[in-house]
């Protein structure tokens, strides 16, 4: 059994870990059980999945965990580029189809096609196909300005009319992609994006999201600490009736 602390901050289960390693077990292993738990009663389940640098280790131990029928799970991302090749390895459908989909071979993969003709009509598509599969377990991560997907401060409404918009992205956030080598430069990153909303993601079930790091310690402490607002996108985590925050050390290291 890992060591962890427990914190209690409104409705939000916030656990700290030593590190990164440890976190991911401890994260994957509440999700397997719960998995697992909702294949016991349903003949399927869905799955909102994020991307970046904190998902890594954590996929990677859910995966091996080798307990989950992953032919019973329908799978969604939550957000994309818009206008990039889902060859491109800088796109979120790349990340997902090499880390996830090749691994597992689930029901289904929805993937938010990026370099469509029509970003309005693939919203609506979109949509239409997340109100069909309602999501038992969303998987999330948060920026450095706590945004949750591409919700950034600016554009993040917690009582969106819709499911999936599209955004422009905030200049913070496309350095960030730029420096940690997702792109050539900054002038490559994409200026808008596809997300689902704030209310889809707190229309699943269970939230798993995970922040490592001593570059997000800003934003947990006013995540935890600050008000719930749209100013800092993931407080809202804190009114959701079971979320859990994982942290390690570095990202906790101002709580």
């Amino acid at each position: 059994m890992i060591s962890h602390q427990l914190l209690m901050v409104d409705s939000l289960n916030t656990q700290i870990y030593e590190t990164e390693e440890e976190l991911s077990i401890g994260a994957a292993k509440i999700g397997q059980e719960y998995l697992e738990n909702i294949l016991d009663h349903k003949s399927e389940a869905t799955i909102l999945l994020a991307t970046g640098n904190s998902q890594l280790k954590f996929l990677d131990k859910l995966i091996a965990s080798q307990k989950i029928d992953w032919s019973r799970i329908n799978l969604f991302h939550l957000d994309e580029y818009l206008g990039i090749d889902g060859k491109d390895a800088a796109s979120f459908r790349f990340y997902l189809h090499e880390r996830v989909e090749k691994r597992i071979n689930p029901k289904v993969f929805h993937y938010l096609i990026g370099d469509t003709l029509e970003p309005l009509d693939e919203c609506e598509r979109y949509t239409k196909l997340l109100k069909k599969h309602p999501i038992d377990l969303c998987c999330l991560g948060v920026g450095v300005n706590g945004h949750l997907a591409f919700n950034e401060p600016q554009v993040a409404n917690f009582n969106d009319p819709h499911w999936v918009k599209l955004v422009r992205l905030d200049q913070q956030t496309r350095w960030v992609q730029a420096h940690q080598g997702h792109f050539k430069d900054f002038e490559n990153v994409p200026k808008y994006a596809f997300t689902v909303t704030i209310p889809t993601i707190l229309s699943a079930k269970k939230i798993i999201c995970l922040a490592t790091g001593e570059s997000k310690a800003e934003i947990i402490k006013e995540i935890l600490q600050g008000g719930i607002s749209k100013h800092c996108p993931a407080s809202v985590l804190r009114q959701h009736s079971d979320a859990t925050l994982f942290l390690d050390k570095e990202s906790a290291q101002l709580l």
